[in-house]
């Protein structure tokens, strides 16, 4: 049997083309490991993708010289989708697994409103492009288009330990994070805390949480000094104390002076340790302790004066001074600072304020506490109020406790106010009953005023009235007459003894 050359040649071609798609089929055979090693199995998708791209080339030839049916032809065009479509499935998973958000630089600093920031810099580190242009050896137009050097929807949130969100805003989203092009956000924080966690959500949902410490910002190169309790209310003769929190925002200095300005020399203050009982005048930072806790305390003296009124603030500053400006803030202690002074010699300082408050206290004299009086006569007494405290004393009232029918008479019965160290007396007057028993009776006598808004009491005074028993003028003579009679008659007989 013989074939023509032109029969022959198309033979050949066929068993050519049979060979050569059987090489495609057995090159996409899918291999277990490739889900482990994905570059691996990218550049084996991409061989598979390129031997099928050729063979439906070369079908297509065979078809336009009508060497093949169209039924070959869409079986080589099929084979040739199923191994693009595994190629593009395998270099998106490579690329989305090897896409990384890292957090470049997170700078705590304070804003002017005294608000605490944080300047978080996040930065694609991926930088996969070109490791798989070299493994793989592709510069298609494909993998251009994928963007491999780009992370889409990144969601950052700063958490505490517990995992709320301490940031304002809760959330920041960065639509498109390049390679080599680090984004700065950001943030308020809602809580003051000197390590936070900072939560990524990117890509197709992965996810990284990184507990970072706060680098301080040492551009303003000075500390910054808080306290919670910046305005206090104090009585006169006491003692108030001012936490102090001090974060050291500084490259060049670790070494400041704590110092006040603006505060009268009547009133006593000194620094100590926030976590003891020992004075400061100086605080030291260093790489591991860069806050610091510390208190203020201020005394007021007993009485006030001139510089220090009741009632009315007194406010001053807690400077926290670089060594090499000490010396100038303490040749100037004496003076009021303005705030625009102290801001123009960029040191830390908080503005702080003392309202001086007094309080009266009331003190009661009697020179007497006990009477003896007739059941038709009543017992008289003044008593002496005097206003010991440091704050008028408005509205005083004496009361008394009596026994039952007694009758009674203060005057004044209100003193309208006793300023301090002023005494007022007041005339009291308690009459007996009408047939009253006699005996010892005992009245309570209640102080009470008010002062400064608080009501003030006296210590309780009792007084011991006793009422005598009456006496019969008649029987008084007659036992008179009767003692002289009965003298007189012992002189008598005395005489007549001695005449004998």
């Amino acid at each position: 049997m013989f074939f023509r050359p032109s029969t022959l040649a198309s033979v050949l071609l066929m068993l050519l083309l049979l060979a050569t798609t059987s090489l495609g089929q057995s090159g996409s055979f899918f291999n277990q490991r490739d889900d482990t090693y994905r570059l691996l199995g990218l550049k084996r998708a991409r061989q598979v993708y390129e031997a099928e791209k050729s063979e439906l080339e070369r079908t297509e030839q065979l078809h336009k010289e009508h060497l093949i049916s169209e039924v070959e032809l869409e079986q080589a065009r099929a084979r040739f989708t199923d191994a693009e479509v595994n190629y593009q499935q395998s270099l998106l998973a490579v690329l989305f697994e090897e896409q990384y958000v890292t957090v470049a630089g997170a700078v705590k600093y304070q804003a002017d409103d005294g608000s605490k920031h944080v300047r978080l810099t996040v930065a694609n580190s991926s930088g996969g492009s070109a490791e798989f242009r070299k493994l793989i050896e592709m510069e298609d137009e494909l993998f251009r288009s994928l963007q491999p050097d780009i992370v889409n929807n990144v969601y950052v949130s700063l958490l505490n330990d517990n995992g709320a969100i301490v940031s304002q805003p809760y959330e920041a989203k960065i639509d498109m994070l390049k390679y080599g092009q680090p984004v700065e956000l950001d943030f308020a924080l809602l809580q003051d805390l000197d390590a936070i966690n900072v939560f990524l959500v990117y890509a197709n949902g992965s996810q990284r949480n990184m507990k970072i410490w706060l680098q301080k910002d040492e551009s303003v190169d000075r500390v910054l000094v808080q306290s919670e309790q910046f305005s206090q209310e104090v009585e006169l003769g006491e003692s108030a104390l001012f936490d102090l929190t001090l974060e050291l925002f500084s490259g060049t200095s670790n070494t400041f002076s704590l110092e006040v300005v603006n505060l009268t020399p009547k009133i006593g203050r000194y620094f100590r340790d926030g976590a003891g009982s020992a004075r400061l005048s100086q605080v030291k930072f260093t790489e591991s302790a860069r806050a610091k806790q510390a208190a203020l305390s201020v005394t007021l003296p007993d009485r006030p004066d001139g510089e220090i009124r009741m009632d009315e603030s007194i406010p001053f500053y807690v400077l926290v001074v670089p060594r090499d400006l000490t010396a100038r803030i303490e040749a100037h202690r004496d003076r009021d600072w303005t705030e625009e002074e102290i801001k123009a010699l960029n040191v830390g300082y908080v503005k702080l304020e003392l309202v001086p408050r007094g309080v009266g206290e009331l003190r009661v004299r009697l020179p007497q506490l006990y009477h003896s009086i007739d059941s038709d006569s009543a017992a008289q007494m003044t008593l002496t109020v005097r206003n010991e405290g440091s704050h008028t004393i408005d509205n005083i009232e004496v009361e008394a406790d009596l026994p039952l029918n007694w009758i009674h008479e203060i005057t004044p019965d209100r003193l309208p106010s006793l300023d301090i160290r002023e005494e007022a007396a007041v005339q009291l007057s308690f009459v007996p009953p009408a047939g009253i028993a006699p005996g010892k009776y005992e009245i309570r006598l209640r102080t009470s005023g008010i002062s400064n808004g608080q009501p003030i009491t006296a210590d309780d005074k009792t007084i011991t009235v006793e009422v005598k028993a009456e006496t019969s003028v008649t029987a008084t003579i007659l036992i008179a007459l009767l003692l002289v009679a009965v003298a007189g008659g012992i002189v008598v007989f005395g005489l007549k003894l001695s005449r004998r």
